[in-house]
């Protein structure tokens, strides 16, 4: 009797469309629930883990994608004006400390040191000469034995005076005639020094003609990288114009704006581990090397003043100076602007 109701029920499913096998091979409804809910608690525990993980590495770490490298940017200015003869570089090129960079048409500042020399040999003569020498030390022992003479002749008139021996006209002549001698003692002293401040005067300008001689040439004050080249030959040029300047790539560091929520445990010397957005996968280390004194809105061209309106609060940054430690790398070069991700371990 069961033999003949198998068939009859297989054919009543297929006549519905539902394969004979069908309920062999479909799983559980319990089987099915089981396998999700195993996938969800795996889920959940690799975010839980993932989470305590962070939080950990939270309380030792403090990380920030507000960092930049900076550093020195040198600009080249001239100190005296005039033509450009040579440029002797271009943008983006290596350039050493003492390398010439820019070379100024130097004829007027020679012919001004060649006049400037030949006021110092004339200012020289005159005060080496002998005849002239000897005339202003006569010129002086002749004012002070004038002078020596009306100053012994006054106290003659003083003492007569006071025996009502010299009349008052006698002692008012007497002290004019020492102040015209002390005056003209005075003048020739005076004269003879002045030979000597002339000679100073004409070296100074020897030595101010020689320097703006050597300021037509301008030279690297570091190596680095020539960057903002503005000169061209045959530009006129003023002192201070700007003409390019030089990036010093082995002397970088980063600038990490944090949180000054974030700053309690920071202090110099903390290690950092950084990465830059242009060297993807590229870690580098380097320390805390100093904190700012004040937070950057401080230091606004327009600082906050929260006394002039409504208040609110906002959570300030504050720069911390990372130093990369090691040498600079040339295959990965820091160049100021950079962007930077940075981790700074606090204890």
């Amino acid at each position: 009797m069961a033999t003949t109701i198998e068939p009859e029920v297989k054919r009543s499913r297929q006549d519905q469309g539902i394969s004979p096998d069908a309920a062999v091979e479909a799983p559980a409804p319990g089987g099915r629930r089981r396998l999700v809910l195993m996938i969800l608690g795996a889920v959940l525990l690799v975010l839980v883990a993932g989470g305590v993980r962070k939080y950990i590495w939270s309380r030792s770490h403090v990380s920030t994608d507000n960092a930049q490298v900076d550093g020195h940017i040198v600009p080249i200015l001239p100190k005296v004006g005039g033509f450009v003869l040579e440029v002797r570089v271009d943008e983006n090129q290596d350039v050493k400390a003492g390398d010439a960079l820019v070379i100024l048409d130097d004829r007027d500042y020679r012919a001004r040191l060649q006049q400037a020399e030949a006021d110092l040999g004339v200012a020289l003569a005159n005060v080496s000469s002998p005849r002239r020498v000897g005339q202003a030390d006569a010129a002086v022992r002749q004012a002070q034995a004038n002078a020596d003479k009306a100053h012994q002749d006054l106290e003659r008139i003083r003492q007569l005076a006071s025996q009502d021996i010299a009349s008052k006209q006698q002692l008012d002549g007497a002290e004019a005639t020492v102040q015209s001698a002390d005056a003209a003692l005075a003048a020739a002293q005076a004269a003879l020094v002045a030979a000597d401040a002339r000679v100073a005067s004409a070296r100074a300008q020897r030595d101010q003609a020689a320097l703006n001689l050597a300021y037509t040439r301008l030279t690297a004050p570091a190596g680095g990288v020539v960057a903002k080249k503005s000169v061209e030959v045959g530009q006129l040029v003023q002192p201070g114009q700007p003409l390019l300047a030089v990036v010093p790539l082995s002397d970088v560091w980063l600038t990490a704006n944090l949180k000054e929520t974030e700053v309690a445990n920071v202090k110099p010397g903390d290690p950092v581990d950084f990465t830059v957005d242009a060297y993807p996968g590229r870690h580098f280390r380097g320390h805390v090397e100093s904190i700012a004194p004040a937070t950057g809105a401080r230091f606004s061209l327009l600082p906050p003043d929260n006394a002039t309106g409504n208040f609110t609060k906002v959570v300030q940054r504050i720069p911390v100076r990372i130093r990369p430690d090691g040498p600079a790398d040339p295959v990965h070069p820091l160049r100021p602007g950079m962007s930077v991700v940075t981790n700074i371990q606090t204890n």
